[in-house]
């Protein structure tokens, strides 16, 4: 069995089986039935998303190669689950809303592929980076390449406003990667550069993928207005729990990506609220931003980790992320009740308990 294989997850009802196993674990046996009820709810078009992603043609050049390396180790397909959720509001999936969520995924993908390469990782979903088997030009060639694909997936389906909305959340994404380029070697601790980069870079493409739905659906201006809410502020709750899993641990279970993001100017909220509530770990951040790779010292390390629970800053991060997670749901409150509304609304909610 190939390493792809091995970690492969065929759908994303694989992840929402993780949550709730979680969920029991800290007895949220009601959020638990929830995702049960979403699992089932989701299950037939999730598998037809999936088969639409696993089609993106393949080839033997390098380029092909490395987007499927990628492609082909499934992540939590949060995004195209919410393509089919925001559809299910209205007349519920069709081809362009399967075209929609496939689209959303390959986005997703091209910028993973391109994030490697500028931030030199190595790993990507548990197996090595697609850069490191295939070559960093390579890996952003696939990035373009499934870019493209996803542009004319969403041209196909005859939506101008999707197609150019599409377009004007790739051109915040990438205002987003400037301004984190912008800030490497630097201590930027505004909160307000952190959020134009957390709503540029992450919640802009749920944003798209709530609204792709909508449109796909049929709903109405104002149901379209709502959903895209739910998705700033799912988007933003989301990268909020990245941000504090990073340093959820002690020192000895925190891997290297939080410290090498530091240098890449990745200045993430509970590293803002720490420095915020204690001026004097400026010198230690300084220490790790100006560290050569790889020679960031234990003592500075231990120092940030320790601030960070000394300071609550963890744990305000876990509030915000709850508060924006209700700031989602409260964006529908206008919109009909029905499963797939109960449905985003475990999302929201399942979003603040996941682990990974």
């Amino acid at each position: 069995m190939s390493l792809i294989a091995a970690v492969r997850t065929d759908t994303s009802t694989d992840v929402l089986t993780s949550l709730r196993a979680v969920c029991d674990s800290q007895g949220l046996s009601d959020l638990s039935a929830h995702l049960a009820d979403l699992a089932d709810l989701v299950q037939w078009d999730m598998t037809a998303l999936e088969r639409g992603i696993q089609s993106v043609p393949a080839g033997e050049s390098v380029v092909h190669k490395s987007a499927h390396h990628l492609l082909e180790v499934a992540g939590k397909r949060l995004r195209p689950m919410c393509v089919v959720l925001a559809s299910r509001l209205g007349a519920g999936l069709d081809e362009k809303t399967r075209e929609f969520g496939v689209a959303v995924e390959l986005v997703h993908c091209a910028t993973l592929l391109h994030d490697d390469v500028v931030d030199a990782g190595d790993q990507r979903r548990g197996v090595p980076a697609a850069r490191t088997l295939y070559g960093n030009a390579a890996s952003i060639f696939a990035g373009d390449w499934l870019l493209v694909d996803a542009l004319r997936r969403v041209r196909s389906a005859e939506m101008p406003d999707v197609l150019s909305r599409l377009l004007d959340i790739i051109d915040e994404m990438i205002f987003a990667e400037a301004i984190q380029l912008e800030n490497r070697g630097k201590v930027d601790a505004r909160m307000r550069t952190y959020m134009q980069v957390v709503e540029g870079k992450t919640a802009a493409l749920f944003r798209w993928a709530m609204f792709a739905g909508a449109r796909a659906g049929g709903l109405d201006q104002a149901a379209c207005e709502a959903l895209e809410s739910y998705g700033l502020h799912l988007g933003v709750a989301f990268q909020l729990i990245d941000d504090h899993l990073d340093y959820a641990g002690d020192l000895a279970s925190i891997g290297k990506a939080p410290f090498s993001d530091l240098r890449e100017g990745k200045m993430t909220h509970p590293v803002i609220v720490a420095l915020e509530r204690d001026p004097s770990l400026r010198s230690v951040l300084e220490d790790i931003v100006q560290s050569p790779e790889d020679e960031v010292s234990e003592e500075a390390k231990a120092r940030l980790v320790a601030g960070l629970h000394e300071t609550g800053a963890l744990a305000s991060t876990r509030d915000l992320a709850i508060s924006e997670a209700d700031a989602a749901c409260e964006a529908l409150k206008g919109l009909p009740d029905s499963r797939a509304k109960n449905a985003l609304f475990t999302v929201a909610r399942a979003t603040v308990h996941r682990e990974s």
